[in-house]
C-alpha cells in the first residue's frame, strides 16, 4: 500500500447536498432555508450560543468551581523526596535545586506519604505529625521555622 492509494472507509464521508438546483433535485428555491427571516438571508447573524431570546444554556447552569491564587505558592512534600542528594539539611533551596517543588513556591509541607530510610534534617518546613515521626524513626530532626 502506498500513500496515494489511502482512500477513507466506505461510509465513512457523506456527499453534501446539491443546493438550489432545481424542484427535482430535492433542494431547489429556498435550499432548505425554509422562508424568509434572518436564516434564509446570505449574511444572517447572532452571537455564539444565542437561542432566540431565551436564557442561554451558559447562563442557565450555575457557575462551578474555585482556583485559589495561592496554589502556585504552596507546595507538599512526600517523605520519599526528602531523601535529595548530596545533602543532608532539606529546606526549601535545597528542595528547589532539586525541582521537588516550583520556583514559586513559598510554603513547604512534609506529608506521610511514602517511606524515608535516611537521616535528614528538615529546616524551615511544616511537618504532619506523622510525618514527623516517620523522619524521627529514621534518624532524623525536623526544625521547625
Amino acid at each position: 500500500m502506498k500513500l496515494n492509494e489511502l482512500k477513507p472507509a466506505d461510509g465513512s464521508r457523506k456527499v453534501g447536498k446539491r443546493l438550489g438546483r432545481g424542484h427535482s433535485a430535492g433542494q431547489g428555491k429556498t435550499s432548505g432555508r425554509g422562508v424568509k427571516g434572518q436564516h434564509a438571508r446570505s449574511g444572517g447573524y447572532h452571537k455564539v450560543g444565542f437561542e432566540g431570546g431565551q436564557m442561554p444554556l451558559q447562563r442557565r447552569l450555575p457557575k462551578i468551581g474555585f482556583v485559589s491564587p495561592t496554589r502556585a505558592l504552596q507546595a507538599e512534600v512526600r517523605l520519599h523526596e526528602l531523601a535529595v542528594p548530596g545533602t543532608d539539611v532539606v529546606d526549601v533551596e535545597a528542595l528547589r535545586k532539586a525541582h521537588i517543588i516550583s520556583a514559586r513556591a513559598t510554603k513547604v509541607k512534609v506529608i506521610a506519604s511514602g517511606k524515608i530510610d535516611r537521616a535528614v534534617t528538615v529546616k524551615g518546613l511544616k511537618v504532619t505529625p506523622g510525618a514527623r515521626a516517620a523522619i524521627e524513626a529514621a534518624g532524623g530532626t525536623v526544625e521547625e521555622a
